[in-house]
């Protein structure tokens, strides 16, 4: 028969140590994020509250799609929220006339750059990851929403 001592852990390896440093760290690692969730939340609602549909409506102007593009994915990136909302809202902008590449930039950055959660994510993963990564995402929302919109333009 073969002997089934590799199966056992070795005396010198404790889990419980080890699980109590784990959630040590990572309580101290919530207790310091704390704040930076809160800020951000209050920032979202803020911006939910003060910034009216209508502005949205006011800012994008019909005929120009690269202005558009780039004003999408700007106010996207600013306005960050969940990802439902922002379907409404984008919902919302096509009934109004607004073109479906800014809609789908602004839905893009909506969800996948975030400016207002930037001292929170730089807090986290450091200030050179946070800054690469949205702007990656930024410029890769404006590829999407582009790209999108041109075959839906053959498909329609």
């Amino acid at each position: 028969m073969f002997p089934l001592n590799f199966l056992k852990t070795p005396k010198y390896f404790d889990f419980s140590k080890q699980l109590k440093e784990c959630f040590r760290k990572t309580i101290g690692t919530f207790k310091r994020t704390i704040p930076y969730i809160l800020g951000m939340l209050l920032l979202v609602s803020l911006s939910i509250v003060l910034i009216p549909s209508s502005f949205y409506l006011r800012i994008f102007s019909p005929g120009k799609e690269v202005l558009n593009l780039f004003l999408g994915t700007t106010l996207g990136s600013i306005a960050i929220g969940s990802p439902i909302v922002g379907y409404i809202i984008g919902g919302e902008l096509l009934k109004q006339g607004v073109n479906l590449m800014a809609v789908t930039a602004f839905i893009l950055a909506w969800v996948s750059v975030g400016i207002v959660q930037l001292p929170m994510e730089s807090a986290l993963f450091g200030k050179k990851f946070a800054i690469t990564r949205n702007i990656v995402s930024f410029v890769t929302a404006m590829i999407i929403a582009a790209l999108t919109a041109l075959t839906l333009s053959f498909v329609l």
